[in-house]
């Protein structure tokens, strides 16, 4: 019987689609952050192997990305 009064619902509609977007741009956002620290991890290793041998800091190529 509740089925003869169900009548769409566009603002369900209209959240639903929000919330997808809302969800693809969080998960967009975590791998940029992912991928963040992974870069700041890869330059933390990097500062140890330079304070753990200061004399062969030459021998460590130099970052070139700058961002």
């Amino acid at each position: 019987m509740s089925m003869l009064n169900w009548r769409r619902d566009p603002d369900y509609e209209m959240r639903m689609t929000a919330k997808l977007i809302e969800i693809e741009q969080i998960k967009k956002e975590t791998e940029q952050v992912r991928r963040e620290n992974k870069r700041l991890a890869e330059l933390n290793s990097r500062m140890d192997a330079l304070l753990r041998h200061p004399d062969s800091y030459f021998s460590i190529p130099p970052e070139t990305d700058c961002n």
